[in-house]
């Protein structure tokens, strides 16, 4: 009697019942030797009166247990304890596919893709091996919560699928994931197990198996003789072409390989994800606290610079003066810089914005040396005037000027004696001591 606290082969004591199957039950267990938890699946005993099946199915665990793959099984032990047959396995964390498409009907296109990827990775390293599965269905695909699955349940003997299918309820779930070759009697090969993964993905994109039926022998003639009815709508025309050409009637006509399968499946996941993901909204820049130095502007005009805003920050040529982050406390501006021109000279000197701005203190000392200058002009333009006027009445009323003229007075009519009609008698009486040649001697005086 199988229950929890049972001990198989001395060492592998059982817990809790995890799974069931057409093959058997799968429970919980803790290998006492090496103390670790693993999956021992019992095999059902009907199994064990068919004639050479446990002989074959210790040789395939054998073989199975040589396959070095992260999506493979791993299998440690095969035994035998009061007519029971069991296979000791890797413990899997995680949920089979089947627990969760009936829980959520379906899976997108793009997770879909991603698993049938993954299951074809595990069942060409199985080929590799000469393995073929012969049962791949959700229940045997079981998926880690970080998202990676591992393919499980090896090992059914040939004989033993045909010979179930007569049971009815038996091996359900194995006869709607079956090939049609399978189901009509031939031997299984690799492309029997890309047949069932095709399967498999139909199931995950529509929500329900391709084809149904009251027994599992009409579910089988069903994938012989009729077409499964096409996918929903939605499922885009790549992944559609995946699925259907892994579903082919024909051996020949599916994919080559599960490794070619696993390619395409894999592009395909890689396309539909990077569709899928959102466009981040741009974000705005980030507001630096600290002003943000302009590149060097050449020297403007005088009214283009009054319409140039100045820096508050101080910073001489800054841009302009950032917001502060919020709750900031206010800081009070330093006082504003005059502004100063670059000193790089402009491309063309002769532009107007090349001309030097003009000082306004050197144009007032300009205009204060004109003004001072206007005025000498003036005042010695008048002076002279004076003079002259001065001078010519002098000349024309020589009887006033008697001693009490000035010496410069003097000097003035001496030098315009020669128009003057009367002779002073002093000049006469000084010519007489002197003794001179005077040029104007002789001349008579009226």
């Amino acid at each position: 009697m199988i229950r929890p606290g049972v001990t198989l082969g001395g060492r592998y004591r059982l817990e809790e019942r995890i799974a069931g199957g057409g093959m058997g039950d799968v429970w919980k267990g803790i290998d006492d030797v090496l103390g670790r938890t693993v999956a021992v699946k019992i095999l059902l005993p009907a199994l064990l009166d068919e004639p050479g099946f446990a002989e074959r199915f210790r040789g395939e665990a054998r073989t199975m247990a040589t396959i070095n793959h992260p999506g493979v099984v791993d299998v440690y032990d095969y035994g035998s304890d009061q007519s029971i047959a069991f296979l000791v396995m890797e413990y899997v964390e995680g949920d089979a596919l089947s627990r969760t498409l009936s829980r959520v009907g379906r899976l997108t296109p793009a997770r879909t893709m991603a698993l049938v990827a993954q299951a074809a990775d595990a069942l060409q390293a199985a080929h590799g091996n000469g393995i073929v599965h012969r049962d791949v269905k959700p229940g045997n695909l079981l998926v880690r919560p970080n998202g990676t699955l591992v393919l499980t349940d090896f090992g059914i003997a040939r004989s033993a699928l045909v010979g179930q299918l007569t049971v009815a309820g038996a091996v359900l779930g194995t006869a709607s994931y079956i090939s049609p070759e399978q189901a009509a009697g031939d031997v299984a090969t690799a492309a029997s197990d890309v047949y069932a993964l095709g399967v498999v993905a139909y199931q995950c994109l529509s929500g329900h198996r391709p084809f149904d039926g009251a027994t599992p022998i009409e579910i089988a003639m069903k994938h012989v003789r009729e077409t499964p009815r096409p996918l929903p709508g939605d499922i885009p025309p790549a992944v559609r072409a995946i699925v259907e050409r892994a579903m082919a009637k024909d051996p020949t006509t599916r994919w080559p390989s599960a490794s070619a399968m696993a390619a395409v499946a894999r592009q395909a996941a890689s396309s539909l994800t990077t569709a899928q993901q959102p466009v981040a909204p741009q974000q705005p820049p980030m507001q630096n606290p600290s002003p943000v130095s302009a590149p060097p502007n050449r020297p403007q005009s005088g009214a283009a610079r009054a319409a140039v805003p100045r820096p508050v920050s101080g910073a001489r040529g800054a841009a302009s003066v950032p917001t502060p982050p919020p709750m900031a406390p206010p800081v009070s501006p330093a006082p504003p810089q005059p502004y100063r021109p670059q000193s790089a000279p402009p491309a063309n000197p002769y532009h107007p914005a090349a001309a030097k701005p003009e000082s306004t203190f050197g144009r007032q000392v300009l205009v204060v040396l004109a003004v001072v200058l206007a005025l000498l002009v003036l005042l010695c333009a008048g002076v002279i005037s004076f003079l002259l006027r001065t001078g010519n009445g002098i000349t024309a009323s020589g009887s006033t000027l008697g001693h009490h003229s000035s010496s410069e007075a003097i000097l003035r009519s001496d030098a315009v004696a020669d128009e003057v009609s009367v002779t002073s008698y002093r000049l006469k009486k000084a010519d007489a001591q002197l003794g001179r040649f005077r040029p104007n001697e002789g001349r008579q005086t009226l």
